[in-house]
Formats: structure tokens, C-alpha cells, sequence
């Protein structure tokens, strides 16, 4: 069976790379791709690098156009996909790359990006531990799928095999990003222009205000962590990469946990996983590594004289972030091959 796909945002950086994956997957037929102000116009006019989809012409983002596809992609700002997937009933698989459905407290979305709440659907991060399971069980059959915030994935998936195996202590949970600006869309904005971040390192909604946390603390208190003792301080910065994502996080040791069994807590989860690798002891990734791939390359040292087990994480934030992130759950959720179109593969140098 061949599904029918429309991808909205599609000139933008979400929208471009969902394309690119897709482009290459033996079971969809790309057969709409919409956008706002740049509507009317070629997608190859946007997304000069996307030659076999020259024939495609952006169209208006409407729920009339989206709907009568058996497969529907929202790349679009926070904010704008609530009011298309209310009227996407007869969608058989519906994908939201951005944080419309993503949260599920209507308190959280209020503080950190407000304007109307919308349902929490299944969360697209098949590896990510929740309950005692992966989440890709929950994406099995899924209807809705919230592929997830960037940020929040890399994080969630660097400490919640730490939260749920008891070997650290999610109540000091500290964590610094170094980020490329192709996370922040592909809107013009002053401080995102090459004069502003060639040469130097930004940080940016630093003391708790990233819209991420909120995700991060549901997805650690899926993972076993108490909701009320969830304490992380999260700083990004934005360096001068196109894409990228090299996240350090730590956290104190718990219940005096030894060496083997911190590692353990790692391997156990991530060691039959394709798009999840934890590297050999001593070893941690680089963000060039995984450019154009769908994975999450992961180090694991333990500091014992801070009493804190550390992990780096490397992704690309346009890939496993987002984009190979919504691919690979749509492959979960109807049943192919998880890696189809998918690749562990990073393009060097």
C-alpha cells in the first residue's frame, strides 16, 4: 500500500527536512505540500536542495486542502496546528512536529507558551522509557503523534534510563546545550544572522524559562521520577553550527550506585537499539557524527569525586529532533520496517 502524504510548513527547515526523509520512503506518495505567505510559489524555490521534488507547488495551509490524505505533517510555529488537527477527523495518521500536543498540563503550556490548550497526543520518541516500557509500544496503531521538542528528546533520552533505574537523583538535575540556530526555524530574526553568531557563543532563555523544561520534567516523570522532585536547571547555547544538538547532562548519584550498575542502567535499555547508541566507556560523541542521521550518539562518564553521573548526547536536531523523529514514529504507528527511510549514517566531513 502506497499512503498519501501532505506535509504543511513545508518551506521551512521541519517541513524541508521531513520532505527530504520521505522522499526516499518506498510507501508514501508526497502529494501536497502547503505554506503561508509563501504559498503559490515552487517548494523547489525554498528547498533548492530537494531536486526530485521539483514538480511540487506550495499551496495555502487549509484544513480543506490538508484533509483527504492518509497521512498529514504539521511542521508549523507552536500555536498554529491546534486549529488544522481539530478538523483532520478523516486523517488516518496525523503528525505534529510542533508543541500544540505535546504537554499534558494545561498549566505548563500556560506558563510557557500560552493561548489555547490542546489534547496531549502520543508522544514520538519510540526509545524514550515510560511506565517500565519504550514508548514505542504506545505508537503502535497511533492515530496522533507528537514528534517532539528537540531539546527536550535529547535530554529525556540522556537521563531517563538514570531516573528509572534508581541511579540518579532527579531532584539536581543539571544541563547545557550547545545548539545550532536551525532549531529556532527558518524565520528571519536579527540575533539569529550570521554577523550575530559567527565567532562566538549565545546563551539564550537561560534561568528556566525554556519551553523544553516542561517537557523534559513530563518525560523523566514518565520514566519513574517523582512529578513534585523534578528540579533542572537547563541553559542552551547557540553556537555557530547549521544543525546540531550536544547536550551534557548530570545528575547525583542515588542510592549509592555502583560503577557496573550505572552503566548497566544505560546498556540494558539502549544496547538492542538501532537510532539510540551508547558509545564504549570513555568515549563521547561529536555533532558532526551524526549530521543527517537519525541518531542519538551517547557518552557516559561518572564523576566521583562530584558524586554525578554525566552523559553527552549528540543529534541532529533536524533529524532525530524532529523530522527522522516523526518518520520513524509514522513507520511504528502503521506498521513498516522502523528504519525505512531512515539512516545511522552522519555525512563527513
Amino acid at each position: 500500500m502506497t499512503y498519501s502524504v501532505a506535509v504543511s510548513g513545508a518551506s521551512g527547515y521541519a517541513g524541508g527536512e521531513i520532505l527530504r526523509i520521505l522522499a526516499a520512503h518506498p510507501d508514501v506518495e508526497i502529494r501536497t505540500v502547503t505554506a503561508h505567505s509563501n504559498a503559490g510559489q515552487p517548494l523547489i524555490q525554498h528547498q533548492p536542495h530537494l531536486r526530485s521534488l521539483a514538480h511540487l507547488t506550495l499551496t495555502e495551509t487549509t484544513p480543506e486542502i490538508l484533509a483527504g490524505h492518509d497521512i498529514v505533517f504539521l511542521a508549523l510555529p507552536h500555536g498554529q496546528s491546534g486549529q488544522y488537527t481539530d478538523a483532520l477527523g478523516d486523517a488516518a495518521l496525523v503528525i505534529d512536529a510542533g508543541a500544540d500536543h505535546r504537554l499534558e498540563s494545561a498549566a505548563d503550556w500556560d506558563t510557557f507558551y500560552g493561548g489555547d490548550f490542546h489534547e496531549p497526543w502520543v508522544y514520538g520518541v519510540p526509545e524514550l522509557l515510560t511506565g517500565g516500557v519504550k514508548q514505542r509500544a504506545r505508537l503502535v496503531g497511533a492515530s496522533r503523534i507528537a514528534a517532539p521538542g528537540c531539546n527536550a528528546s535529547t535530554v529525556s533520552l540522556s537521563l531517563a534510563p538514570g531516573v528509572a533505574a534508581g541511579v540518579i537523583d532527579a531532584g539536581d538535575i543539571v544541563t547545557v546545550l550547545a545548539v545550532g540556530p536551525s532549531g529556532a526555524g527558518k524565520a528571519l530574526k536579527p540575533n539569529l544572522l550570521a554577523s550575530e553568531i559567527l565567532g562566538t557563543a549565545n546563551p539564550y532563555a537561560v534561568g528556566g524559562t525554556h519551553r523544553h523544561i516542561p517537557e523534559i520534567r513530563q518525560a523523566l516523570a514518565a520514566a519513574g521520577a517523582p512529578a513534585d522532585g523534578i528540579r533542572i536547571s537547563f541553559t542552551p547555547v547557540l553556537v555557530p553550527m547549521a544543525r546540531g544538538i550536544l547536550a551534557t547532562s548530570t545528575a547525583p548519584i542515588a542510592n549509592d550506585a555502583t560503577d557496573a550498575e550505572i552503566r548497566a542502567a544505560w546498556e540494558s535499555p539502549y544496547g538492542d537499539e538501532t537510532f539510540v547508541q551508547l558509545l564504549p566507556a570513555g568515549q563521547f560523541p561529536r555533532t558532526a557524527d551524526v549530521v543527517g542521521a537519525n541518531t542519538a550518539l551517547m557518552g557516559l562518564a561518572i564523576d566521583r569525586a562530584a558524586n554525578r553521573v554525566v552523559v553527552v548526547t549528540a543529534v541532529d536536531n533536524l533529524v532525530k529532533g524532529t523530522a527522522g523523529a516523526a518518520v520513524q514514529s509514522m513507520n511504528i504507528a502503521l506498521g513498516l520496517a522502523e528504519g525505512t527511510a531512515l539512516s545511522v549514517n552522519g555525512v563527513a566531513p
